[in-house]
């Protein structure tokens, strides 16, 4: 018999080889060899709803399955599950008949397993057609990439045959091994590394992206195409020849992601089990982005799958992203109680109670998932139906020592305001007492104080951190100042408070330097912490006594104009700014509110004055004595 191999063949997709017409050669054959023997073709052979007439003489002598049934009548039924079909029982055929025809990876998967159904081993006949067809498997097909990959898909359809045979475990073994030199590359063959999921940690896991990883590797791309249940071997023999974690694990991500990021073509089935694949080895959390959890979240999964979900989910909560988290969408039900928003809230609730239990409360990590949470209630997509108290809860969910920053909390507590307009002062105090002014950045503190939905108490307190910042931002300087150009006079130093080296001088850009130490600090430092007690203590007495004197406008219109019932109901809520008054110095209007807050910071500029006038005389009469 006379093979052809190719061991150049490089596509996958179909047969790149020509055949010509198998059933005008068989009958060619079939004439030819009656003419030479002078023996009829006296069996009838039908195979899928396609009859044969062949020669019982050369059938029984090649194939064990025709010797068995020598005995029985002309006509054989060969069963449906016969591999291959007819097409391949016809290519079976012209070897018997001694045709050479051309074998290549399309078809020798098929004829292999046809070979053996007919038991054409070397029992009947040396050489016969099984060894033939392994010594081209051996020697042609698993020496190459792309051969073997053709070879396995095709596989697909002769299962179980293929499987019996080992085709399949040894077109599995082949590639894996391959795979493994293509991460050690022993020969530097590679150009760049192996992309992995390292650099997807900082961006979205997104299909594009996915796409682009998949596509700059060849042999990524190929397996992440196989058929789930050749893909799970392949996977299989990956570990068990050694290829670390590192690198299997995000091969699983890839494959489930195709399955799981196209819009409407979500596999349940196949994420389900490629899921099965990832989450049942240990640490292999640690090479899959948190992003990747996420997608797979959203959609609907078995119980313990979720739960094995959300476990890595918390494990990875610090790394993660504002994109890829799960935000409600418009729907027709509350966004307070939207399956979306409980998942995220048991989620960073879990986070919170594992570190808790760890006695962490002020690590990096926890400072960044307090930070991410806070992003996550500024983007929710608020509606009226959600109550003050669901929003307090929130905010809740993550301590007050999760947070170093309050800028994302002012945006998320702004955008709730922004739909709740109608809510009362005391539930706007109540939500806006979560918010440490010392904790805003300047941009933040300067938006607040624009902030007309902000409490008139938010925002003098605001306005009094920036006179403390300010303050002290002059102090720093002026100390600065003094230390480098103290070597100046007479080479001596001049005298200071406090001792200064080189390495800590206010105005240096060091982590520990005062623009970088915390507000409370500087205040303690200051002793301006006084200075603030005493401020809030008058602004108390100043809501005491614009009640008063809102109280005694109302008395005195009353007196003045007693029959003017219209006039007065005009203008019996109006100060002397022209704007309406309450009884709630939150509720005054905004240019009211600012023209009070001017007075106040007088007030603040006055107690500074009296308290450095008080410093001056008290260093005057030191000097006296």
């Amino acid at each position: 018999m006379e093979t052809f191999s190719l061991k150049d063949c490089s596509s996958v997709a179909s047969s790149p080889i020509s055949s010509p017409n198998i059933s005008t050669l068989l009958k060619i054959k079939v004439l030819s060899w009656s003419k030479e023997t002078g023996l009829p073709a006296s069996v009838h052979v039908r195979v899928c709803n396609k009859s044969f007439n062949l020669h019982k003489s050369l059938l029984c002598a090649k194939s064990g399955y025709f010797k068995e049934r020598e005995d029985q009548l002309s006509e054989i039924e060969i069963p449906q599950e016969f591999p291959g079909g007819a097409e391949t029982f016809e290519k079976i055929m012209l070897f018997i008949y001694g045709c050479p025809t051309l074998i290549h990876p399309f078809n020798i998967a098929g004829l292999r397993c046809a070979a053996q159904f007919l038991e054409m081993t070397e029992q009947h006949l040396t050489g016969n057609l099984c060894e033939r067809f392994d010594l081209y498997l051996n020697q042609v097909v698993l020496q190459n990439w792309d051969d073997t990959l053709v070879v396995l898909k095709k596989c697909q359809d002769l299962v179980p045959w293929s499987e019996d045979l080992l085709i399949v475990s040894r077109c599995i073994e082949s590639l894996a091994f391959t795979a493994c030199m293509e991460i050690l590359d022993p020969e530097r063959r590679r150009e760049k590394p192996v992309i992995m999921l390292e650099g997807m940690v900082n961006q979205p896991w997104e299909y594009t992206n996915i796409e682009r990883i998949i596509n700059q590797d060849t042999w990524i791309k190929d397996l992440t195409d196989l058929p789930f249940e050749f893909f799970k071997k392949i996977i299989g023999s990956l570990r068990r020849q050694g290829m670390k974690e590192r690198y299997v694990s995000p091969l699983v991500a890839l494959y489930a992601s195709k399955s799981v990021i196209p819009e409407g073509q979500t596999n349940t089935d196949i994420l389900q089990r490629a899921l099965d694949l990832l989450l049942t080895r240990d640490k292999a959390y640690r090479f899959v982005p948190v992003g990747f959890y996420f997608a797979c979240l959203a959609h609907n999964l078995k119980h313990d799958t979720v739960l094995k979900l959300q476990d890595q989910i918390v494990s990875l909560l610090h790394t993660a992203q504002p994109k890829n988290f799960i935000y409600p969408k418009a729907r027709n039900r509350q966004v307070a109680f939207s399956q979306e928003l409980l998942t995220m809230e048991s989620l960073f609730s879990v986070y919170v109670s594992t570190e808790s239990e760890r006695h962490l409360t002020s690590s990096s990590s926890n400072v960044r998932v307090g930070k991410l949470w806070d992003i996550f209630l500024s983007r929710l997509p608020y509606d009226q139906e959600m109550k003050t108290t669901r929003f307090i809860e929130l905010i809740e969910t993550v301590p007050m020592s999760f947070r170093e920053s309050h800028d994302q909390l002012y945006l998320a507590v702004n955008a709730f305001l922004q739909v709740h307009t109608n809510i009362s002062q005391e539930e706007k105090g109540s939500i806006c007492s979560y918010l440490n002014c010392q904790k805003l950045s300047q941009e933040a503190s300067l938006e607040l104080v624009k902030n007309e939905k902000m409490p008139l108490r938010l925002v003098v307190q605001a306005l009094f951190i920036q006179q403390l910042n300010t303050h002290q931002a002059f102090k720093d300087c002026s100390d600065s100042f003094r230390f480098t150009n103290s070597a100046d006079f007479s080479g001596s130093v001049v005298p200071s408070s406090r001792p200064l080296t080189s390495q800590q001088s206010p105005c240096t850009d060091d982590e520990t330097g005062p623009r970088n130490r915390p507000l409370c600090f500087l205040m303690q430092k200051d002793a301006t912490l006084d200075e603030f007690e005493s401020t809030s203590f008058r602004i108390h007495n100043l809501e005491e006594q614009l009640v008063s004197l809102k109280k005694s406008l109302h008395s005195h219109d009353n007196l003045k104009k007693p029959n003017c019932l219209g006039k007065r109901s005009a203008s019996r809520n109006k100060n002397t700014f022209g704007q309406v008054t309450t009884a709630c110095i939150g509720s005054v209007s905004f240019t009211s509110q600012r023209k009070y807050a001017n007075r106040l910071l007088q007030i603040l500029r006055r107690v500074n004055l009296f308290g450095s006038r008080k410093t001056n005389r008290s260093k005057a009469g030191e000097s006296e004595r």
